[in-house]
């Protein structure tokens, strides 16, 4: 099955699409987040509204929420080889991924409160000079866990949905100086949609991975970067497993792909040089599509420039230890 948020009357309100196109309107005060944690439920809610909808609404008609609005956290990983050389060689024409890479799925957590949904303007974040989009498609946990195997974690997933990380790479890059982040880098927006998608609705396309299914990512029009959702070099129940190796993994929670092959200008700066096309600025419009994930289509605009006084450290050398670091 495939559910929508939107915006109504009297709030957001849930609701499953059809193969006509047509939204059918699941009961007021039913978030999606609330039927994640037993896939029964969930299939039962859907066949309902399907079947006996409070109301129904054309698709193109309605104003798109993220479908999970206020996921409890955001975890993002990096599984496209593709992409990870290709940013790579920023650092040079030989530079590759690092071993390290290739041992377990990294990742990062970025901000719950940064989500957008698939049709909102993006301002640019304060202070950037370099913006960027990311085009991944995340798995959202339906039953929690902990501990979990790769055999056991696939069973976690409720749904996939198209996830856009924007990228202050100038802010990324600097502060991932200090062998920490990134951090104001990417917490300024992540777009979640436009539609969340059950598996069952997906296993015609398994391949690899993942699912066989075409990524597109366009800025202004213009394609610059295409890939297959299979090229992942880690597969989701692998990522699942390690994110919840110690700790837990909880319903709700958003575990990104990582940037697909093409999926990003940072990729086109580090194969063909910082020349190879401008960083995004107000007045673009970035479209990112992925088969049966739908599309998500948002216009970057100005940055709100807010004077936050001094933020560089002041030095005590009493405090420092003897190597001259900070303990």
């Amino acid at each position: 099955m495939r559910f929508v948020t939107y915006v109504d009357s009297d709030g957001d309100r849930v609701g499953v699409l059809g193969p006509d196109d047509l939204v059918h309107e699941l009961p007021p005060g039913i978030r999606l987040v609330d039927l994640l944690g037993e896939p029964q439920r969930l299939n039962d809610a859907g066949e309902a509204a399907l079947r006996d909808p409070r109301a129904v609404h054309p698709y193109a008609s309605l104003q798109l929420r993220a479908p999970i609005p206020a996921p409890p956290t955001v975890r993002d990983f990096m599984t496209f080889e593709r992409h990870v050389e290709g940013v790579a060689r920023m650092g040079g024409p030989d530079a590759g991924p690092p071993e390290q890479w290739y041992e377990a799925p990294a990742f990062y957590f970025t901000s719950p409160y940064a989500i957008q949904g698939p049709q909102d303007d993006v301002r640019v974040p304060p202070g950037c000079t370099r913006f960027d989009f990311e085009l991944e498609v995340a798995a959202v946990i339906g039953q929690g866990g902990r501990d979990l195997t790769v055999d056991e974690a696939e069973s976690h997933i409720a749904g996939y949905v198209l996830m856009n990380d924007w990228s202050a790479r100038d802010l990324q890059f600097a502060e991932m100086q200090v062998r920490l982040g990134p951090a104001k880098g990417k917490d300024s927006a992540t777009t979640l949609g436009p539609v969340f998608v059950t598996p069952d609705e997906l296993e015609p396309y398994r391949e690899g991975n993942a699912y066989g299914l075409r990524m597109t990512a366009a800025v202004n029009g213009t394609v610059v970067g295409e890939d297959r959702w299979s090229n992942m070099a880690f597969s989701y129940a692998q990522m699942i497993a390690y994110a919840s190796r110690g700790t837990e993994v909880r319903t709700g929670d958003i575990l990104g792909s990582g940037t697909c092959g093409g999926g990003c200008l940072a990729e086109l700066w580090g194969r063909h040089g910082p020349d190879a096309h401008p960083p995004l600025a107000p007045g673009d419009t970035v479209t990112l599509t992925v088969e049966h994930l739908g599309t998500q289509s948002c216009r970057v605009t100005e940055p709100v420039e807010r004077p936050t006084g001094d933020l560089r450290a002041r030095s005590h050398p009493h405090l420092l230890t003897p190597h001259g670091g900070h303990g």
